[in-house]
Formats: C-alpha cells, structure tokens, sequence
C-alpha cells in the first residue's frame, strides 16, 4: 500500500514484477540512489549534532588583529592541547572593534576578543587583558629625548588617531578629557600597524597599546608619566540568551580561567 501510494504521489511506477520476482524500474533505480543519498545526509548530520553534544565542533572567533600575533593563537593551541580527545575546530577573524560587534549580533561569531562592548548591546563583556597605552614617536622627535612623557608635553604636537571604530579610542580620548586637553588630531585610521607606520614616516605621533605590532626599528616608544587610567583593557564578549554548544561554553570557562 505504502509503495502505491508513493508511485500515485510521483507519478511513475517504481517497481514491477519479473515473474515471482519485484525489480525496480528505471524510475526505481533513479529514486533509489537519490533515498542512500538522502540517508546518508541524514546520518551525516544526526553524527555531527552527536558530536556537538559531545563538546566537540566548530569555534567561530572574532579578534583585534594585534591579538592574533600571540594572544588568540595561545589560548587557541592550550585548549585543544587540553580537549586533545575531541574533534574541535577554530575560525578565525581579524578586524576592529566596531565590524566584530556587529558580527557578533549577526552570530557569524561565536566569542569576540575586542574593546568593551556599549552596555546597550546587550553582551557579555569579561576583562582578559590590559596592555599599557605607550606613546610612539619618530627616531628624532623632540619627545624622543625623554625617558617619560607627560601628555601636557604633547599639546604642540600633531597625532595619528585611531578612528572611532576603534575601540581603544575610547580609552585615549577619556584619557585627554582627564586631563583637560585636547590633542591635534591630524590623521586617523584604524590598524595599530597603519598608525605606527604612519608616525615612522613623521606623519605625527600617537598612542597605542603596547602590542608587538608596533615594536619596530624606526619609531621610539616612550611611557607614559604614571596614571592608573592610562590602559587599555581588552574584553572577551558573547551573546547571551542565546544557545552555545558545550564547546563553547568550556572554551568560555577555559579563558576565564587562564585569566583569573
């Protein structure tokens, strides 16, 4: 019954009778290799959802691009070391802190590594790292001379801002509000490799966090005269009030606990 009521539904005959025997026809052929296709499909996905539950799967990561030098990649490599017995997979995606929000709530990531999300968002943002907000010169700028630099000595100088999609910008402009000043703002742009580049050249000066990316023999890097405020925090966010994989969840936990 069941099989004359699927050759009614497609309109050809599947199967028909050699004498004791049933054969499939032509049709029956066609539609037989298109089912194990089809069943092997299935199988394939019921397998992976298995071992999603299992805490095995993909990982989409979204980072700061200066973080990808070292940061990222280690916890990355420690955590696989740790869970060598499951099938786990990264992705990994550079770019600043605006774009990978927006990636973020557009779940094309999983876990951000950036500047603090806006509260309005609705992220979960967990401090990870600080890293010391430096200034950056030419070889033979004045400033270059010094040992430490107070920001009041910048004022007659030009910088090379970080956009405002940025993240850190919102840490260097509280910085100059604290302090009542505010900078020459002469050029602006968003890679920390784009800014220490443009400052070699002698387009301005600038500050930056103390990544690798601007260690480099043609520009200087001075601190800063002590101040509390004078860094930059970087978050790992997440969405929440939505579904995570238990991969997820563990690599969570597993980056807390590194940083605690």
């Amino acid at each position: 019954h069941a099989i004359m009521q699927l050759e009614k539904e497609l309109g050809v005959q599947l199967f028909e009778k050699t004498g004791r025997n049933t054969t499939l026809t032509r049709y029956g052929e066609e539609f037989l290799i298109c089912t194990e296709h089809t069943l092997e499909t299935l199988d394939a996905g019921v397998e992976n959802l298995q071992r999603s539950a299992r805490g095995e799967g993909l990982i989409r990561l979204g980072f700061l691009r200066p973080l990808g030098v070292e940061y990222v990649p280690r916890l990355a490599a420690s955590y696989l070391a740790e869970h060598s017995d499951k099938r786990i997979d990264f992705t990994f995606h550079t770019d600043v802190t605006g774009p990978l929000l927006d990636g973020l709530e557009a779940q094309r990531f999983d876990l951000l590594f950036c500047s603090r999300p806006p509260e309005d968002m609705g992220f979960r943002a967990v401090p990870v790292s600080c890293q010391e907000l430096v200034l950056i010169t030419p070889r033979k700028h004045p400033l270059a001379s010094l040992k430490e630099v107070d920001l009041q000595q910048t004022r007659e100088y030009p910088y090379v801002f970080f956009s405002r999609t940025s993240g850190i910008r919102v840490d260097i402009d509280r910085m100059f509000d604290e302090i009542s000043m505010e900078p020459k703002i002469a050029y602006e742009t968003e890679e920390d490799q784009v800014v220490a580049g443009l400052v070699a050249q002698g387009f301005g000066i600038a500050l930056v966090a103390d990544v690798d990316a601007i260690h480099r023999d043609d520009i200087c890097i001075r601190h800063l005269v002590s101040h509390e405020s004078f860094s930059h925090t970087v978050y790992m966010g997440y969405m929440t009030g939505k579904y995570q994989l238990p991969a997820i969840k563990r690599f969570i936990e597993f980056v807390r606990e590194s940083c605690s």
